[in-house]
Protein backbone atom coordinates (compact mmCIF):
# COMPACT_ATOMS: atom_id res chain seq x y z
CA UNK A 1 0.00 0.00 0.00
CA UNK A 2 3.04 2.25 0.84
CA UNK A 3 4.76 1.03 -2.57
CA UNK A 4 1.67 2.18 -4.54
CA UNK A 5 0.91 5.64 -3.08
CA UNK A 6 5.19 6.38 -3.56
CA UNK A 7 4.98 5.30 -7.04
CA UNK A 8 1.79 7.51 -7.67
CA UNK A 9 3.19 10.26 -6.00
CA UNK A 10 6.11 9.95 -8.28
CA UNK A 11 4.48 9.55 -11.29
CA UNK A 12 2.47 12.48 -10.59
CA UNK A 13 5.47 14.53 -10.02
CA UNK A 14 7.35 13.88 -13.30
CA UNK A 15 3.85 14.56 -15.10
CA UNK A 16 3.51 17.68 -13.55
CA UNK A 17 7.70 18.56 -13.96
CA UNK A 18 7.22 17.17 -17.23
CA UNK A 19 4.10 19.27 -18.39
CA UNK A 20 5.80 22.48 -17.12
CA UNK A 21 9.06 21.75 -18.87
CA UNK A 22 7.29 21.06 -21.88
CA UNK A 23 5.27 24.60 -21.84
CA UNK A 24 8.24 26.13 -20.88
CA UNK A 25 9.83 25.02 -23.92
CA UNK A 26 6.69 25.74 -25.83
CA UNK A 27 7.29 29.57 -24.61
CA UNK A 28 10.25 29.53 -24.90
CA UNK A 29 10.33 28.70 -28.41
CA UNK A 30 7.09 30.60 -29.48
CA UNK A 31 8.94 33.72 -27.76
CA UNK A 32 12.09 33.05 -29.73
CA UNK A 33 10.07 33.09 -32.92
CA UNK A 34 8.69 36.06 -32.44
CA UNK A 35 11.76 37.73 -32.00
CA UNK A 36 13.07 36.51 -35.55
CA UNK A 37 10.09 37.73 -37.19
CA UNK A 38 9.88 41.22 -35.74
CA UNK A 39 13.63 41.30 -36.81
CA UNK A 40 12.88 40.99 -40.14
CA UNK A 41 11.74 44.10 -42.41
CA UNK A 42 8.16 44.16 -43.11
CA UNK A 43 7.90 43.79 -47.15
CA UNK A 44 6.34 46.84 -48.77
CA UNK A 45 2.97 47.20 -49.86
CA UNK A 46 2.53 45.86 -53.30
CA UNK A 47 0.90 49.62 -54.78
CA UNK A 48 3.84 51.10 -52.97
CA UNK A 49 6.60 52.56 -55.60
CA UNK A 50 9.47 53.80 -55.07
CA UNK A 51 9.95 57.75 -56.39
CA UNK A 52 13.30 56.85 -58.54
CA UNK A 53 11.05 53.73 -59.87
CA UNK A 54 8.87 56.65 -61.23
CA UNK A 55 11.59 58.42 -62.41
CA UNK A 56 12.70 55.60 -64.44
CA UNK A 57 9.10 54.82 -66.11
CA UNK A 58 8.96 58.63 -67.36
CA UNK A 59 12.14 58.30 -68.70
CA UNK A 60 12.05 54.96 -70.73
CA UNK A 61 8.41 56.71 -72.44
CA UNK A 62 10.27 59.14 -73.38
CA UNK A 63 13.25 57.15 -74.64
CA UNK A 64 14.59 57.13 -78.10
CA UNK A 65 13.77 53.50 -79.82
CA UNK A 66 16.03 50.70 -78.28
CA UNK A 67 19.30 50.90 -79.86
CA UNK A 68 19.11 53.91 -81.36
CA UNK A 69 22.12 56.07 -81.17
CA UNK A 70 22.10 59.72 -79.83
CA UNK A 71 22.91 61.22 -83.14
CA UNK A 72 20.16 59.26 -84.46
CA UNK A 73 17.81 60.06 -81.87
CA UNK A 74 18.59 64.15 -82.18
CA UNK A 75 18.47 64.20 -85.95
CA UNK A 76 14.93 62.24 -85.79
CA UNK A 77 14.21 64.96 -83.52
CA UNK A 78 15.34 67.88 -85.63
CA UNK A 79 13.55 66.23 -88.69
CA UNK A 80 10.87 66.34 -86.83
CA UNK A 81 10.87 69.98 -85.66
CA UNK A 82 11.58 71.20 -89.37
CA UNK A 83 8.88 69.35 -90.58
CA UNK A 84 6.41 70.95 -88.28
CA UNK A 85 7.65 74.48 -89.19
CA UNK A 86 7.69 73.96 -92.92
CA UNK A 87 3.81 72.85 -91.97
CA UNK A 88 3.23 75.94 -90.27
CA UNK A 89 4.88 78.43 -93.17
CA UNK A 90 2.94 76.52 -95.70
CA UNK A 91 -0.16 77.63 -93.39
CA UNK A 92 0.60 81.05 -92.89
CA UNK A 93 1.49 81.72 -96.93
CA UNK A 94 -1.63 80.15 -97.31
CA UNK A 95 -3.43 82.71 -95.52
CA UNK A 96 -1.53 85.43 -97.01
CA UNK A 97 -2.23 84.24 -100.29
CA UNK A 98 -5.89 84.06 -99.36
CA UNK A 99 -6.20 87.59 -98.06
CA UNK A 100 -4.25 88.94 -100.87
CA UNK A 101 -6.39 87.25 -103.38
CA UNK A 102 -9.90 87.78 -101.58
CA UNK A 103 -8.12 92.05 -101.65
CA UNK A 104 -7.32 91.62 -105.32
CA UNK A 105 -10.49 90.13 -105.70
CA UNK A 106 -12.41 93.42 -103.94
CA UNK A 107 -10.03 95.46 -106.09
CA UNK A 108 -11.59 93.80 -109.49
CA UNK A 109 -15.33 94.64 -108.00
CA UNK A 110 -14.55 98.29 -107.19
CA UNK A 111 -16.45 100.53 -108.45
CA UNK A 112 -16.19 102.30 -111.69
CA UNK A 113 -17.43 106.23 -112.24
CA UNK A 114 -18.71 107.38 -115.62
CA UNK A 115 -16.51 110.35 -117.60
CA UNK A 116 -19.31 113.01 -116.59
CA UNK A 117 -20.16 115.45 -113.77
CA UNK A 118 -22.26 113.06 -111.75
CA UNK A 119 -19.42 110.33 -111.38
CA UNK A 120 -16.93 112.77 -110.43
CA UNK A 121 -18.83 113.73 -108.02
CA UNK A 122 -19.80 110.38 -106.86
CA UNK A 123 -16.13 109.12 -107.65
CA UNK A 124 -14.82 112.74 -105.09
CA UNK A 125 -17.76 111.43 -102.96
CA UNK A 126 -15.99 108.29 -102.06
CA UNK A 127 -12.15 109.90 -101.54
CA UNK A 128 -13.62 112.43 -99.33
CA UNK A 129 -15.26 109.70 -96.91
CA UNK A 130 -11.93 108.40 -96.68
CA UNK A 131 -10.54 111.63 -95.45
CA UNK A 132 -13.40 112.31 -93.26
CA UNK A 133 -14.61 115.30 -95.87
CA UNK A 134 -17.76 116.33 -95.41
CA UNK A 135 -19.71 117.40 -98.01
CA UNK A 136 -23.06 115.78 -100.08
CA UNK A 137 -23.69 115.06 -103.07
CA UNK A 138 -26.32 117.44 -103.42
CA UNK A 139 -24.45 120.50 -101.88
CA UNK A 140 -21.48 119.60 -104.05
CA UNK A 141 -23.40 119.59 -107.11
CA UNK A 142 -25.49 122.99 -106.20
CA UNK A 143 -22.07 124.51 -106.15
CA UNK A 144 -20.59 123.26 -109.33
CA UNK A 145 -24.09 124.57 -111.63
CA UNK A 146 -23.29 127.98 -110.00
CA UNK A 147 -19.54 128.49 -109.77
CA UNK A 148 -18.98 126.55 -113.33
CA UNK A 149 -22.31 125.36 -114.77
CA UNK A 150 -20.40 121.70 -114.55
CA UNK A 151 -17.92 122.32 -117.20
CA UNK A 152 -14.30 121.33 -115.79
CA UNK A 153 -12.25 123.68 -117.77
CA UNK A 154 -14.01 126.92 -116.96
CA UNK A 155 -11.88 129.75 -115.83
CA UNK A 156 -12.97 133.13 -114.66
CA UNK A 157 -10.84 135.87 -116.34
CA UNK A 158 -12.46 139.06 -114.74
CA UNK A 159 -12.60 138.79 -110.94
CA UNK A 160 -9.84 140.28 -108.30
CA UNK A 161 -8.18 137.09 -108.34
CA UNK A 162 -8.24 136.58 -112.41
CA UNK A 163 -6.37 140.88 -112.12
CA UNK A 164 -3.27 139.41 -109.29
CA UNK A 165 -2.93 136.80 -111.47
CA UNK A 166 -4.27 133.41 -109.83
CA UNK A 167 -7.35 133.08 -112.04
CA UNK A 168 -9.71 130.88 -110.80
CA UNK A 169 -10.65 127.93 -112.31
CA UNK A 170 -12.12 124.02 -112.91
CA UNK A 171 -16.00 122.91 -111.56
CA UNK A 172 -15.35 124.64 -108.13
CA UNK A 173 -13.84 127.52 -109.30
CA UNK A 174 -10.34 127.38 -107.37
CA UNK A 175 -7.22 129.31 -107.30
CA UNK A 176 -4.04 127.54 -107.78
CA UNK A 177 -3.11 128.44 -104.12
CA UNK A 178 -5.81 127.07 -102.50
CA UNK A 179 -5.64 123.59 -104.74
CA UNK A 180 -1.71 123.67 -103.80
CA UNK A 181 -2.76 124.32 -100.23
CA UNK A 182 -5.60 121.95 -99.97
CA UNK A 183 -5.16 119.39 -102.65
CA UNK A 184 -5.47 115.79 -100.73
CA UNK A 185 -2.70 112.38 -101.74
CA UNK A 186 -4.20 110.15 -104.20
CA UNK A 187 -6.08 112.76 -106.51
CA UNK A 188 -4.19 114.04 -109.51
CA UNK A 189 -2.17 117.00 -108.83
CA UNK A 190 -3.87 119.14 -111.25
CA UNK A 191 -6.17 121.95 -110.73
CA UNK A 192 -8.51 121.72 -113.69
CA UNK A 193 -9.19 117.70 -113.27
CA UNK A 194 -12.42 117.19 -112.29
CA UNK A 195 -12.40 114.78 -109.35
CA UNK A 196 -9.03 116.68 -107.48
CA UNK A 197 -10.92 119.94 -108.32
CA UNK A 198 -13.75 118.59 -106.21
CA UNK A 199 -11.70 117.33 -103.56
CA UNK A 200 -9.69 120.09 -102.86
CA UNK A 201 -12.54 122.75 -102.81
CA UNK A 202 -14.58 120.77 -100.47
CA UNK A 203 -11.25 120.01 -97.86
CA UNK A 204 -11.12 124.22 -98.46
CA UNK A 205 -14.80 124.92 -98.03
CA UNK A 206 -14.87 122.39 -94.73
CA UNK A 207 -11.90 124.35 -93.09
CA UNK A 208 -13.35 127.97 -93.71
CA UNK A 209 -17.56 127.05 -93.72
CA UNK A 210 -17.77 123.99 -92.05
CA UNK A 211 -18.70 122.06 -95.17
CA UNK A 212 -19.42 122.73 -98.89
CA UNK A 213 -23.40 122.32 -98.26
CA UNK A 214 -22.92 125.44 -95.80
CA UNK A 215 -21.42 127.65 -98.79
CA UNK A 216 -24.42 129.16 -101.06
CA UNK A 217 -22.47 132.10 -103.03
CA UNK A 218 -18.93 132.91 -103.85
CA UNK A 219 -16.44 131.42 -101.63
Amino acid sequence: MRTALRNTKLTTGLTVLGAAGIATATLTGTAHAATQDEAKPAKPAAYAVKADEVVKADDAAHAPRPGAKPAEAKAAAGAKDEAKSKAEDADKDKTEDKAENKSAAKADRSETYPDNLDGWIREAKAIMDKHDIPGSYAGIKRNIIRESAGDPNAVNNWDVNAQKGTPSRGLLQVIQPTFDQYHVKGTADKLTDPVANIVAACNYAADRYGSMDNVDSAY
